[in-house]
């Protein structure tokens, strides 16, 4: 079997990741997207029991997936999926001295994972885990092909 192109790519992928994130949110360093990103994963994770994250990360990018897992404490309890507004304060709140997230965060977010991952994977995955998973990763765009996976 060949090496997965996520593993021979990491680098270039989470590049083209990141900066699409940070032309999203309007950021300027990639610490700052990073920590956003990270929020919002860490906010995302804390709603799905460990299977459910799994499966999830199971479809990322290599990188993203390595972040989404890191210090996931996985015998916390399941947290309720709450408005959005509710989980950007959420978001906001994760290593909040050095947070400056923004608003659209989440939509942000949701909008580079799906333009990294495989649509149909991603799908798939997302149509196993309760409405409100899909309701987080959702994303209203005029032209479905900005959504379309990039090959880098």
């Amino acid at each position: 079997m060949p090496m997965p192109w996520t593993y021979r790519h990491a680098s270039k992928e989470w590049r083209a990741f990141l900066d699409g994130v940070k032309e999203r949110m309007s950021l300027e360093s990639d610490n700052m997207a990073y920590t956003a990103v990270d929020a919002v994963l860490q906010v995302f994770r804390r709603r799905l029991n460990t299977q459910e994250g799994l499966e999830f990360a199971s479809v990322l990018p290599s990188v993203l997936r390595a972040i989404f897992v890191n210090n996931w404490d996985v015998t916390e309890p399941r947290a309720e999926f709450y408005d959005r507004e509710k989980l950007v304060s959420e978001v906001k709140a994760v290593r909040v001295n050095h947070n400056l997230t923004p608003d659209n965060a989440i939509e942000a977010t949701a909008w580079a994972v799906r333009r990294t991952t495989n649509r149909r994977d991603f799908e798939r995955v997302l149509a196993k885990l309760p409405a409100e998973v899909r309701d987080f990763w959702q994303v209203d765009v005029a032209d479905p092909a900005e959504l379309e996976q990039r090959i880098i």
